[in-house]
């Protein structure tokens, strides 16, 4: 009799034990499922902000290259943005991660749509800039054309003019120079060295100009036919003559040496051939051009 119930509770036991074997085993399976389907979600979450950080920076790539726009607060962005989205493909993903990803998208969403607002304003500033520019470039071509025709007719003309009442102006030549902390100046060739562009000529001996004060003004235009020093306008009858410098002398009707020195910002100062002209007022007296390096 006590033999038939030790196999009785050994059998329940054993019934028991095979039960909660069961029940582990189906928690377990239920439990990978649940993690594998959180892994896959996290996944697809981290996808989705790597898609939105791509996104992102190609907003950025079109609004910068397509309107041209060198602004650093735009550059900074994308550059930060770019930052992020290595970091993303290099994290694991995991919930607190995924999270703040998803509040960092969110601020650098806000801060597109900034900072696209105030590119929009440079961009309208920009046009009118260009318009502006354009009816400058319009004289300043125009000025250009003749450049080479003065230049051979100059000699030639040189002995006639000096017989007539307009002071002429002979030997004029432009060299980029270096102001040293002395006050010496040297002359250089190449345009990253250049502090200030000289033009130096010869008014002419004429006994029949007129003796006295005379205000000279001078016109540098660099290789991309901007103005450089003050960029003033000289309004007459007959138009307008755009001007970089201007200097005051006494003319007693002989040879006067006269050089000046005109101002340039590091942005105007580039490689190619510059355009220098001398103007009596509204009269061009003398044109020439130089090379930098």
């Amino acid at each position: 009799m006590s033999t038939e119930n030790s196999s009785t509770k050994f059998k329940i036991l054993i019934g028991v034990l095979s039960a909660l074997l069961i029940a582990l085993a189906v928690y377990t399976f239920t439990l990978y499922n649940d993690s594998k389907s959180t892994v896959t979600a996290l996944e697809t979450q981290k996808a989705d902000i790597e898609n939105e950080l791509e996104e992102l920076i190609a907003n950025y790539d079109e609004i910068i290259q397509d309107n041209e726009l060198k602004d650093k607060d735009l550059l900074a962005a994308r550059e930060r943005i770019e930052v992020l989205l290595d970091s993303v493909k290099d994290a694991e993903a995991n919930v607190a991660l995924i999270k703040r990803y998803k509040a960092e998208v969110g601020r650098l969403k806000e801060e597109r749509k900034m900072l696209f607002r105030r590119a929009d304003s440079l961009i309208a500033a920009n046009e009118r800039l260009a318009i502006e520019r354009d009816s400058t470039n319009v004289v300043l071509s125009e000025t250009i054309k003749v450049v080479d025709s003065v230049n051979m007719e100059n000699e030639v003309m040189s002995e006639t003019i000096k017989k007539g009442s307009v002071v002429n102006a002979i030997d004029l030549r432009g060299e980029a120079v270096i102001i040293r902390n002395s006050g010496k100046i040297v002359d250089t060739r190449r345009s990253s060295r250049a502090d200030k562009v000289r033009a130096c000529f010869t008014l002419a001996p004429n006994p029949i100009a007129k003796a006295g004060d005379r205000t000279l003004y001078v016109q540098v235009i660099n290789p991309k036919n901007n103005i450089l020093g003050k960029k003033a306008v000289l309004n007459f009858d007959n138009g307008m003559l755009n001007y970089s410098e201007s200097t005051n002398v006494y003319y007693e009707n002989e040879e006067l040496d006269v050089c000046v020195l005109v101002d340039a910002i590091e942005a105007d100062l580039i490689e190619g051939r510059y355009v220098i002209n001398v103007f009596d007022g509204p009269k061009q007296v003398a044109s020439t051009t130089m090379e930098l390096k």
